[in-house]
């Protein structure tokens, strides 16, 4: 039996995963309160601004993970830029895959369905979507590109990869991934050489 304490912690983990499988509005408070393991009543108690709390709460845990992911994946590969690409898009193949391909950007689906409604939700999206950019425009400075060209880099990199995980999140396979990640592999290797 999961301890009481833990129930605003549950309740945040599932939303983090049931919003981008089936967004927001495709998410039912009944279907979030039994994934957490909730008790009814709980939700109001632990989010007082209800499921938009929650969904704001659950796209900045779920930003911040992947901006962790990110930093880790490009640290790895610090020397060898293309290699450091390809590694993040190979990552986001495997998650994908792994999930049946139900969840691809964890802020994506989120995004364009309840942002427009909500400017919490908006905001949050927003701010996760920059705090990624911000990863990959300081991994580009940091091997020597200027700050104008690393951040143009960073925004053709995170659009790129955003566009292929729904692509392949939509055709249930991964190749536009691969093929964005060789593309991009390709290009930061010929603005960082």
């Amino acid at each position: 039996m999961p301890r009481r304490t833990d129930t605003r912690q549950r309740m945040l983990e599932s939303a983090a995963e049931l919003f981008p499988a089936r967004g927001y509005h495709g998410t039912g408070l009944n279907e979030l309160l039994s994934s957490g393991e909730a008790p009814k009543g709980s939700l109001y108690f632990h989010f007082p601004g209800g499921k938009e709390q929650l969904a704001v709460e659950a796209v900045e845990l779920s930003a911040r993970r992947l901006c962790e992911e990110l930093r880790t994946l490009l640290a790895h590969n610090a020397e060898h830029p293309g290699n450091a690409i390809v590694a993040v898009t190979d990552a986001l193949a495997e998650s994908l895959t792994r999930s049946g391909f139900t969840k691809g950007c964890p802020l994506a689906t989120i995004s364009l369905e309840a942002a427009g409604g909500s400017e919490p939700i908006r905001a949050a999206c927003e701010e996760g979507y920059r705090s990624w950019h911000e990863v990959i425009s300081v991994y580009l400075v940091g091997r020597g590109l200027p700050q104008p060209g690393a951040d143009t880099l960073a925004t053709i990199a995170l659009t790129s990869i955003e566009g292929a995980l729904l692509l392949s999140r939509t055709q249930r396979d991964i190749t536009p991934l691969r093929t964005i990640g060789e593309f991009l592999r390709v290009t930061f290797e010929r603005e960082l050489s």
